[in-house]
């Protein structure tokens, strides 16, 4: 008899850097870093971080990022709906403490909502939905650019000192990201075409730094006893809230596009990049930003990023399959004018 195997069902994405960052959290709790380990794990979270930095301004070309500001409109789009409606809706939900959220979670929440969009998954996305790809890359890059200087500066406006931020923690920011970044720029002229050659490898690095960042926030998170704040229905609230964030998104971005004009490879683009938060730049904004909080502030963006992959993979192959009935409508309209042509045509010429 044959045993049944257990299928994952194709619309769920299992995240394996998800999984890698459940257990690193699990990690923490068990084994949290302390004393003279603590302190050796915060510099050197501080060095992934601005490893990461460096990696990331060493890879992102100058030249095709300047080129593709030919789309100005899709990526002032994007870039709107990234640093001004979800700063606006996170703003908006600050009505739900102390009832729905508590103080600690409304920041993490606030802070998710400052964050760049990502990447590689709306590439992804945006490819699996028939999109127009190219948009979606340079949209993707514009925001980690413009976020590296905007994230903080919106942190400093809209948390302030409630939110752990602080004048040294702008100095943070320009040491450890920004100083960084752009000395990867710099240097990209030398070590860009090694960087392509071993991309899989420092894939693993990124990852790697990413998972220690979160180890030695989540342990402090532990050591000072954070994780007692949060109780289970806590949980459940913020995943209601996140889950209407990102219909909204999802929904304006979508309809907005669309009212806009765009063609429709663009609105996928658009929809994608615009509705969605990077885990990759959030994580070390977060440190840097936030220190020994960082753990429970960055609890909203790690529930946020995973529920945005489920959502969107249902949703990019939805677009996938309605490209045949698209161009089959597209097929019908085409053929009805044509025919209306010529039998004006034939009409004029029995005129004749």
């Amino acid at each position: 008899m044959r045993r049944p195997q257990l299928k994952i069902p194709s619309w769920l994405p299992v995240d394996g850097f998800i999984l890698a960052l459940v257990a690193t959290v699990g990690l923490a709790a068990l084994l949290p870093a302390r004393g003279t380990a603590a302190t050796v794990a915060d510099n050197a979270s501080t060095g992934a971080v601005a490893l990461l930095f460096f990696l990331y301004g060493a890879r992102l070309s100058t030249r095709e990022a300047l080129a593709g500001m030919r789309s100005w409109r899709l990526h002032l789009t994007v870039l709107a709906c990234t640093f001004m409606v979800f700063p606006l809706l996170g703003l908006a939900a600050r009505g739900l403490v102390p009832y729905v959220l508590t103080q600690p979670l409304y920041t993490g929440l606030l802070f998710l909502c400052l964050v760049p969009s990502t990447v590689q998954s709306s590439i992804a996305f945006t490819s699996i939905a028939r999109g127009n790809v190219a948009a979606a890359i340079c949209a993707g890059s514009f925001s980690s650019l413009v976020g590296i200087v905007l994230t903080p500066l919106l942190a400093a406006l809209l948390l302030g000192g409630g939110g752990g931020f602080s004048a040294r923690s702008l100095v943070s920011i320009v040491f450890q990201l920004l100083v960084p970044f752009l000395a990867g720029q710099l240097l990209r002229r030398w070590i860009g075409g090694f960087l392509t050659r071993h991309k899989k490898i420092l894939g693993f690095v990124d990852r790697g730094s990413i998972l220690f960042v979160v180890y030695s926030a989540f342990s402090t998170g532990m050591v000072e006893g954070i994780w007692h704040q949060v109780s289970p229905w806590q949980l459940l609230s913020l995943l209601g809230v996140e889950a209407v964030l990102l219909a909204l998104m999802l929904t304006i971005t979508s309809y907005g596009s669309k009212k806009a004009g765009f063609p429709r490879g663009d609105r996928i683009a658009i929809t994608f990049a615009g509705s969605k938060k990077s885990l990759a730049a959030g994580l070390p904004m977060a440190t840097v930003l936030f220190g020994g909080g960082a753990g429970l502030a960055v609890l909203p963006l790690m529930l946020f990023h995973q529920m945005q992959l489920m959502v969107c993979a249902v949703l990019a192959k939805r677009y996938a399959a309605r490209v045949p009935e698209e161009a089959g409508a597209a097929a019908v309209a085409d053929t009805g004018q044509t025919r209306r042509g010529e039998k004006a045509e034939a009409v004029g010429a029995s005129g004749r």
